[in-house]
């Protein structure tokens, strides 16, 4: 987590002075719990709920504390009863740590998930109203980067869309799957603390009690959890390599904005580079790389080992970071992306129609051809275009064969545009149903 991809919102929830307000937040709901079925007294409760609650937790403090006891939550714990008093001694009862780590980092990790679900919302608006505008602007698609057949720009956008509405169902789940709350001591077994203070809590912190743990939470959770962020920076990348790839100088048909005072180069003052699209990629490749150690962190030893611990403290925070940093960049990119709709037409039309092959193929066929003679046919006129004889339709034109099996109207018809998209509306309303205009 460094300070140049970082946003302070989601920097906050990974930092210290969050870190331990939620410890002191879940010690507090256990002790309410606690006391309301008599296991401590009221009166301890309000004392550690009222003292803790207006002390500012000094960090320094904690963190020299754990010099010493080489555990943070016993730093921690001693830090509080300084500024508690004698009733401190009635926190913390039946409980073990991980009761505090793993809930605080379902705490954080629903926290993350809110936040990048409403970075994805508003990178889906970005897209849905540029898709809209540029429903019907014609561009070449290409597959294997070759030209072929024409799509409109709108619908790469509408399907950029597609992907994010999908991204965006992925994070929900994701945020269910660990917002679950443990407070069941060593061993997981409630031998010293009741299962209605874990319910408590649960209910206090806006999670879901775990059914069975042992002395941690099961870690297919995070691993589900991480592995989503995973195919949401892949959506990322995906999109930001499209952005790269149009923006070639060969290509040219949308790039990045360039402000007024913008360089691209310090040698060649000419350069406008999609340099966000290319860090967009590379913070993809950093969240997808934290999904393997959350997949290897789910084999633990028996009930519990720490094997977990130091991973979770890197990736929690990095793999969120990151990702909400990139979706408003994206969202920023997509914004402000510059369409050059007539240079999409000059590429359109830059090998003479060649793009219509499988119109002129089906033609044939329909007028009675072979398929195998029909692909022979219109394929020796294609690659004549490519080898540079002359333009597509010129050449099918000056062709015998064709000619002698189709009218100068159904040729017409085959080199037709717009027969290509006849159903960008159907295909909108499928992506954004009565929403589009």
């Amino acid at each position: 987590m460094i300070p140049r991809y970082s946003r302070a919102e989601m920097a906050n929830i990974w930092s210290p002075d969050t870190k331990f307000r939620i410890w002191f937040e879940i010690e507090s709901h256990a002790a309410d719990a606690m006391a309301a079925s008599g296991q401590i007294p009221q009166s301890a409760a309000d004392v550690i709920r009222e003292k803790g609650g207006a002390a500012v937790f000094d960090v320094a403090r904690i963190d020299a504390i754990e010099r010493e006891t080489k555990h943070d939550v016993i730093a921690f714990l001693t830090h509080l009863a300084e500024i508690v008093g004698p009733d401190a001694r009635f926190v913390h009862q039946g409980m073990t740590s991980s009761d505090i780590l793993d809930t605080t980092l379902a705490v954080q990790m629903t926290r993350a998930a809110d936040l990048l679900i409403t970075d994805v919302e508003k990178l889906l608006a970005v897209l849905k109203r540029r898709a809209l505008e540029h429903k019907r602007t014609a561009t070449m698609g290409r597959s294997h980067g070759i030209h072929g057949e024409p799509t409109t720009f709108g619908l790469k956008l509408a399907q950029a869309y597609a992907e994010f509405d999908r991204n965006r169902t992925r994070l929900i789940a994701a945020r269910a799957e660990v917002a679950t709350c443990a407070i069941s001591g060593a061993m997981g077994t409630f031998a010293h603390i009741d299962p209605a203070v874990e319910a408590h809590v649960a209910a206090q912190m806006g999670l879901t009690i775990e059914p069975i743990s042992t002395q941690v939470i099961p870690r297919d959770r995070h691993a589900a959890y991480f592995a989503a962020l995973g195919v949401v920076a892949s959506s990322v990348e995906r999109l930001a390599t499209e952005v790269r790839h149009l923006q070639r100088t060969e290509v040219g048909e949308a790039e990045e904005a360039f402000g007024s005072g913008q360089k691209g180069s310090s040698a060649m003052p000419h350069k406008k580079n999609p340099v966000l699209t290319e860090n967009l990629t590379g913070l993809a490749r950093m969240v997808r790389a934290y999904v393997t150690p959350a997949l290897e962190n789910v084999a633990l030893w028996h009930e519990r080992d720490i094997s977990h611990s130091s991973v979770e403290r890197m990736i929690g925070p990095d793999a969120t970071v990151t990702l909400d940093f990139a979706l408003v960049r994206l969202a920023g990119v997509m914004d402000g992306l510059v369409v050059n709709a007539d240079r999409m037409a000059e590429n359109l039309a830059m090998l003479g129609g060649l793009h219509h092959s499988q119109q002129l193929l089906l033609a044939l066929t329909v007028a009675g051809v072979s398929r195998e003679d029909a692909y022979r046919m219109v394929q020796r006129n294609a690659m004549a275009a490519h080898q540079g004889s002359g333009r597509f339709r010129d050449l099918v034109l000056a062709d015998d064969e064709i000619v002698g099996r189709l009218t100068k109207d159904a040729i017409d018809a085959a080199f037709d545009e717009a027969s290509h998209l006849r159903h960008v509306d159907t295909i909108f309303s499928r992506v954004f149903g009565d929403e589009q205009s």
